[in-house]
């Protein structure tokens, strides 16, 4: 199956995000009354979890938690059922904790295994966007306090001058699959600098400014790698809220199996037959992270073999 028909952790979230109503803050409030609403409470970026998975609250317990809010943002509707989020990071851990009525705090990537993928993206899109709020408290072009505003989509310049409408931002990046030219059929894999030692992953990079992500690519691929690449073939993305990320997968044959790293940001970088790789999963070494993109991209190669 091409990776893009996969659903990739983070991906596949039902909500309609129902972004008409972001703009009717009447709608919005009547809405967080009803008792069927669900309200998903957070701490400081981690998912606030008793022994069945992500807490949901309704009823007097969401108000309760909404009362104590740092924000609350509109996610969209399961169904007929509104769905928000609710930032608890101004609370101490433990009193979040108690007054979710959770068992502890953990990150939604320790969830991964226990959520579809559904639940993971909900999940990865409140977080994402609490994340966002804690940040953006302020306008960056002229200091004033910026006010939220359409359901936790937009914060508001209060400057009397300005009034700046500043919008959540996604940091795009590219992961590559690299395939060296001719046989025997081998993948570049690289060793990251901080990573443990005979730890490979596939390679990436931050798409810049006036880049495409065909140019991220090509030009990550020479930077890291010292290696030019051609057919550049898009593969799926994935959202990575990491906190803001969008990673969009890609295969690309290199024009030469000469390979020379920046010993900056890659330590080394080798090629990898599929009869190699396999035999470092059978001695226990994963193929990337299993909620990644790469990991997909990784195992989609392996199963090409003929």
């Amino acid at each position: 199956m091409d990776t893009a028909e996969r659903v990739l952790a983070y991906g596949g979230g039902w909500l309609d995000r129902a972004g008409e109503l972001r703009t009717d803050p009447a709608r919005l409030e009547a809405l967080l009354t009803e008792p069927t609403t669900v309200v998903l409470p957070l701490w400081r970026d981690r998912c606030l979890v008793d022994g069945d998975g992500p807490v949901r609250l309704t009823g007097d317990r969401a108000s309760l938690v909404r009362t104590a809010a740092d924000e609350t943002v509109f996610l969209g509707f399961d169904g007929d059922v509104a769905v928000f989020a609710v930032d608890l990071s101004g609370l101490g851990e433990p009193a979040a904790v108690e007054m979710a009525g959770a068992a502890r705090a953990v990150d939604v990537r320790a969830l991964v295994g226990r959520l579809d993928p559904a639940g993971a993206a909900v999940q990865a899109y409140a977080r994402g966007l609490l994340h966002w709020h804690r940040q953006q408290r302020y306008c960056g072009t002229c200091g004033a306090v910026a006010v939220a505003g359409g359901g936790g989509h937009v914060r508001t310049c209060s400057g009397a001058e300005c009034g700046r409408l500043l919008f959540p931002r996604i940091e795009p990046a590219i992961i590559v699959l690299v395939e060296a030219p001719g046989s025997p059929e081998r993948c570049l894999l690289a060793r990251h600098a901080g990573a443990a030692e005979d730890s490979y992953s596939t390679l990436a990079g931050f798409v810049e400014v006036g880049e495409s992500l065909e140019d991220a690519v090509r030009r990550e691929m020479a930077e890291e790698a010292g290696i030019t690449v051609t057919d550049v073939t898009y593969r799926g993305s994935q959202a990575w809220p990491f906190p803001a990320g969008l990673m969009v997968g890609f295969r690309a044959t290199a024009t030469s199996d000469e390979v020379r790293v920046d010993g900056v940001e890659l330590l080394e970088a080798r090629w990898f037959t599929r009869a190699e790789l396999r035999e470092r999963v059978a001695g226990g070494r994963r193929l990337g992270r299993v909620d990644s993109i790469d990991h997909q991209l990784l195992t989609g190669w392996l199963a090409e073999a003929r």
